[in-house]
């Protein structure tokens, strides 16, 4: 779950981070009372307006704006509140405290999956495109592994500090802001921690300005419920969301064949047979991840079937299931139970592909059943191509 830049802030905050004070407003006059409260409601003083967004350039998009009082962050804050930066709408800003930046550094750590630890990377250069920096200049941005026993502690944040070229009396400093973002890192169940900028004021201070924080939403449940109060509902796909809260795992794509299979890597290699599929008939896509895991009975089954079916996008249904620990009988009484359940609002065609445990029973079920909506595949080759054929049938008709 990635957060809004206020409530990274208000996290490093809860951390030790040192951070400028922030009031979040989803309105001109709350920007207003926001703007008073950090700098008095006298004429002296700098507030930025900062556009609330889950996406990068908010600064060439005109949605950063300074203020030099509060009825002028009223007003910077009537011209961000709605505006549209990359397909994101402004719905709040941020009214932060000004700084009078001496020098801007950019720090980050992440999960590197690929090396199974972290990733720490820094530089002296920051308040720039980061992924700009790193094809342009790689030698500006260095990059430290993180063992994930060990962590960022002092040794490690002093060798990141050296390494990114700091001067001499920073490197201290630096390195206790580091520690504290890598105590956001581990006690919040981070995945990313990125500060750009991080800056020197030029009273010496070093302080986080900016804040990006992408939680690991497995930990929310058990180890974080308060991460629930985090979750942007607003933003939130209505399809995605009524799959969250039947526990599915289900991503939205932009596509017009549903996908239904047991196992991440099954759906995944499914999504590529159906995208290659699709090429040859109108360029039909994957409409969804669905990975119902190995619980695949009818209730299971039915609300699957209930999200994708209810994505007017969607043109056909692919449900690819190999059946282990779930035998085939199961899947197809599963899928037959779900059609019953779902009743008048399956209109759409299933082509359903089967393997592993019980297959045969479990084709057998299906084509007793003999259920219109229903063409069974014998590969999961073959699966896709008639899904997206039908999809494609069904979207130019």
């Amino acid at each position: 779950m990635d957060l809004f830049e206020y409530q990274a802030r208000d996290i490093f905050e809860k951390h030790g981070v040192p951070v400028l004070g922030g009031v979040v407003a989803t309105t001109p006059d709350e920007a207003r009372a926001g703007a008073e409260e950090l700098i008095g409601g006298g004429p002296d003083g700098v507030v930025v307006v900062k556009a609330q967004v889950k996406t990068g350039g908010r600064g060439k998009a005109g949605g950063v704006k300074l203020a030099h009082s509060p009825a002028e962050a009223q007003e910077k804050a009537a011209e961000i509140l709605g505006m549209d930066i990359k397909g994101h709408t402004v719905h709040r800003v941020m009214i932060a405290q000004g700084a009078k930046i001496a020098e801007e550094f950019y720090f980050s750590v992440l999960l590197d999956r690929s090396n199974r630890n972290y990733l720490a990377m820094c530089s002296v250069e920051g308040g720039v495109e980061i992924e700009q920096l790193a094809v342009e200049r790689p030698d500006a941005l260095a990059k430290v592994a993180v063992d994930p026993i060990v962590g960022i502690d002092e040794a490690k944040a002093f060798e990141i500090v050296e390494t990114a070229g700091f001067a001499e009396d920073l490197k201290a400093p630096v390195a206790s802001v580091i520690r504290s973002l890598w105590t956001v890192f581990t006690e919040e169940d981070a995945t990313l921690v990125e500060v750009n900028p991080l800056v020197r004021t030029e009273d010496g201070q070093i302080v986080a300005l900016d804040g990006k924080v992408t939680l690991d939403e497995n930990a929310s449940e058990v180890r974080h419920p308060e991460h629930a109060e985090l979750e942007d509902k607003e933003a939130a796909d209505p399809l995605e969301a009524k799959a969250k809260a039947n526990g599915l795992n289900y991503v939205k794509l932009d596509g017009e064949v549903g996908i239904i299979g047991n196992g991440a890597g099954l759906v995944m290699s499914t999504l590529d047979v159906v995208a290659y599929a699709g090429e040859a008939h109108g360029g039909v896509k994957p409409a969804n991840f669905l990975d119902i895991g190995g619980g695949a009975n009818a209730k299971v089954m039915a609300n699957g079937l209930d999200v994708i079916l209810n994505d007017p996008q969607v043109k056909a249904v692919f449900v690819n299931v190999f059946g282990g620990i779930t035998a085939c009988d199961e899947v197809a009484n599963g899928i037959v139970g779900a059609l019953e359940i779902l009743g008048a609002e399956a209109t759409k065609p299933l082509v359903v592909r089967l393997d592993g445990n019980n297959v045969a029973l479990g084709r057998q079920i299906l084509a007793d059943a003999a259920h219109p909506l229903v063409t069974l595949a014998e590969t999961m080759d073959g699966g896709a191509d008639k899904a997206a054929e039908l999809a494609h049938a069904a979207a130019t008709a």
